[in-house]
């Protein structure tokens, strides 16, 4: 197949595209390229690259040309980055998606893939796994444009039957992420003997899921026909503070882990417990998310760190 990835040079972009380079599509990434690229050399050698803002019609019309699918995962990311730009956050998100879903229509494209996210669900129900039939409660910028392009897209798919699935992401962690995301911060304070800044008590939960997992049950999800919203989930809680334990033994780490207050900024971003349910993902395709967090820190540090750590 011929596939669009926007956003393709970010952390779950890239991932995606090296598998499905692997397993035989013809990908094509649209990137602004404004935060890095994190595909590797033989991935970027095998796709068709563009260079080029999702906000801009006729860049997302010229990419998306003779495309089967497009995984839309164009994004501005990073809760500081994001609290700082909330303006640029909803425009890429909002302009982005009407884009994408303009040029599907020139194009005659019948499948968006939309990367949405569980901070869609705000403060919903944190005593129990979230399901996607849960009361959604979105709080900052950047989950409410979430939503609202999930409505938008399934808006187009009752009055033009585009099939769109909204893939709502939890915590995805994994090899070449950067340090606006917590992992990679752990690992960094930690290699380096930095303290290990743990925001509040360290005692709220995350249901961390693996890169490999992710990109699974995006191609997976592929195949699917219809209008859906998909939780892809681990549907394992752990605390913040567990989490920075275990990054300073697997790091061998002299670092200490110091709880701080979170800035004003993050508090709409902060809530105490969030875990998901990947039922819905496994009756649509017989797949869940099966890496536990010791497992794929452990594949991180063997990836990215070991060598570093021996230099250190």
């Amino acid at each position: 197949m011929k596939i669009l990835i926007t956003g393709g040079a970010g952390f779950i972009g890239s991932n995606l595209a090296k598998r499905l380079v692997k397993d035989g599509h013809e990908v094509r990434v649209l990137d602004s390229l404004l935060r890095g690229n994190k595909l590797d050399k033989s991935t970027y050698d095998s796709v068709q690259f563009i260079k080029g803002d999702v906000r801009d019609l006729s860049t997302v019309t010229e990419a998306s040309k003779g495309c089967d699918v497009v995984y839309h995962f164009a994004a501005v990311l990073g809760v500081d980055i994001v609290a700082d730009n909330p303006v640029e956050t909803m425009d890429v998100e909002v302009i982005g998606t009407r884009n994408v879903v303009e040029a599907a229509a020139v194009n005659n494209i019948k499948k968006i893939l939309y990367a949405s996210t569980s901070g869609i669900y705000g403060h919903s129900a944190i005593e129990n796994a979230l399901t996607e039939e849960v009361l959604v409660d979105p709080r900052t910028s950047y989950a409410m444009a979430k939503r609202y392009n999930e409505i938008y897209l399934a808006s187009h798919h009752e009055e033009k039957g585009l099939n769109v699935i909204s893939l709502r992401f939890f915590n995805v962690y994994g090899e070449n992420q950067d340090n606006r995301m917590v992992v990679p911060r752990f690992f960094e304070q930690a290699l380096n003997n930095e303290d290990i800044t743990v925001f509040g008590t360290g005692q709220q939960t995350r249901d961390f899921t693996y890169i490999d997992d992710t990109v699974e049950a995006c191609v997976r999800l592929m195949d699917v026909d219809g209008c859906h919203i998909v939780n892809i989930a681990n549907e394992e809680e752990w605390q913040i503070k567990d989490l920075a334990v275990k990054i300073k033994d697997i790091t061998a780490s002299q670092s200490s882990i110091q709880y701080i207050e979170a800035p004003k900024r993050r508090y709409d971003y902060e809530v105490e417990r969030r875990v998901g349910s990947s039922e819905k993902l496994l009756h649509m395709t017989g797949y869940k998310p099966n890496t536990g967090l010791d497992e794929g820190l452990q594949k991180i540090y063997a990836t990215n760190y070991v060598n570093l750590n021996s230099i250190l």
